[in-house]
């Protein structure tokens, strides 16, 4: 539930509500009104499913065409401030429940996967799998380097992939995360090295956007082209 009120507020909606099905043969007036709803509806359903519609559009249509609002301006203030507080407390403990389910599976994930065959455990916690056994040189911290590499979540979901994009990234060791840093200074050129990265040496309690949620332990398969 990440829209809010505010952000509701802030659209504009055709003023008519239609009583005849809408399609494109309607007015473009008629197919506009209708695009503006279907797309804040579509982008707000969760929000939308908590309110009265009725009472939304009749404040729609009251706000835009300047009418006397039903409420002052400060009842309005107020019970948005209300909702979106709610909302954000909604989204926090969401946010802390998914980061305990991950976390949990992340441990479970590798406390087995530390059994495996050729899987290294370091100090950190950070657990490698040399693929492939590199015969140039290892960079050091301050060391950019040239890498494919893909990233996944320990469900399989790829977050991000330069070997899709067939495209190589270079990047400095201390620029990336810890535990990806730590992981290549462990490599040479021409190797490949499969990474387990635990959530504290990850993205943490934040995460990385929609891709990579709170607590994720992350599995990096990285190629090490050349230390520049």
């Amino acid at each position: 539930m990440k829209k809010t009120l505010i952000t509701l507020g802030l659209c504009t909606l055709c003023t008519t509500v239609f009583s005849a099905p809408i399609n494109n043969k309607s007015s473009q007036q008629d197919q506009l009104g209708y695009s503006y709803g279907y797309v804040m509806g579509r982008s707000n359903a969760e929000t939308l499913k908590q309110i009265n519609l009725n009472a939304f559009i009749q404040g729609i249509k009251e706000g835009s065409t300047g009418q006397k609002a039903a409420l002052t301006d400060e009842e309005m203030a107020r019970v948005l401030t209300q909702y979106k507080k709610q909302a954000e407390a909604k989204d926090l403990l969401e946010h802390q429940q998914q980061a305990d389910i991950n976390a949990k599976a992340g441990a479970d994930f590798l406390n087995k996967n530390a059994h495996q065959a050729g899987v290294v455990t370091t100090a950190s916690g950070l657990q490698y799998q040399v693929l492939k056994a590199g015969q140039g040189k290892s960079p050091n911290k301050t060391s950019t380097v040239e890498i494919n590499y893909e990233g996944r979540l320990i469900d399989g979901t790829v977050f991000d992939s330069s070997i899709a994009r067939e495209q190589s990234v270079d990047f400095r060791v201390s620029e990336v995360v810890s535990g990806l840093s730590e992981g290549l200074l462990t490599m040479k050129e021409g190797g490949k090295t499969r990474f387990f990265i635990p959530a504290k040496l990850g993205y943490g309690e934040i995460g990385a956007g929609d891709a990579i949620g709170p607590n994720s332990t992350l599995i990096f398969d990285v190629e090490l082209i050349k230390v520049k």
